[in-house]
C-alpha cells in the first residue's frame, strides 16, 4: 500500500509540476518588461513650477523605469538653445535638470509642428534634444506606459 501512495504522491507532484511550467507563455523567462514613463510637458516658461516638476518626476522615475519627455506647444520654449534657465524653490533649475535626464540617456524629444509654430526649426535646439517621431513614442520601452502631464 505504501508502495501505491508512494507513486500517487509522486504522480501528483508531477502533474503540478507541468501545471506550473505550462503556465508561462512560449518563450518567456518570466520577468515582465520595465515600464515606461512617458512625460508630456506643454507649459513654458511662462510657467516654471510645472516645467520643472515635469523634470524631477522624469528624474525621478528614470531610476527605475524606461523614461522620454515630450515638449509640444509652450514647452518646446523650453528646449531652445537659448531658452533662459527656469528657476522655482524647491527645484534644480531647468538646464540642470535637462543635462541630467540627457547624460542619463532619457530621451527628450521636441513636437516639430509647435517648433514651426513657434518660428523655430530643429537647429534652435538644445544639444542632443531631438525632433519628435511618432515611432520613438512607442519603442522607448518593451512594457507598458505611464504619461505624466504638465
Amino acid at each position: 500500500m505504501d508502495a501505491v501512495r508512494r507513486g500517487l504522491l509522486g504522480v501528483m507532484i508531477t502533474g503540478l509540476a507541468w501545471l506550473v511550467v505550462g503556465c508561462q507563455a512560449p518563450g518567456s523567462t518570466g520577468a515582465a518588461p520595465r515600464d515606461g514613463v512617458f512625460v508630456h510637458i506643454s507649459r513654458g516658461p511662462g510657467d516654471p513650477h510645472a516645467v520643472l516638476m515635469g523634470l524631477k518626476m522624469a528624474t525621478l522615475m528614470a531610476a527605475d523605469r524606461d523614461v522620454l519627455v515630450y515638449f509640444d506647444l509652450k514647452g518646446v520654449e523650453v528646449v531652445l538653445a537659448d531658452a533662459p534657465d527656469l528657476r522655482y524653490d524647491g527645484f534644480e533649475s531647468s538646464r540642470v535638470q535637462l543635462r541630467a535626464l540627457l547624460d542619463r540617456g532619457v530621451p527628450v524629444l521636441a513636437c516639430p509642428g509647435c517648433l514651426r509654430a513657434a518660428g523655430h526649426k530643429a537647429e534652435d535646439l538644445m544639444p542632443r534634444v531631438q525632433v519628435a517621431d511618432k515611432d520613438r513614442f512607442f519603442s522607448f520601452t518593451r512594457g507598458r506606459i505611464l504619461t505624466l502631464d504638465y
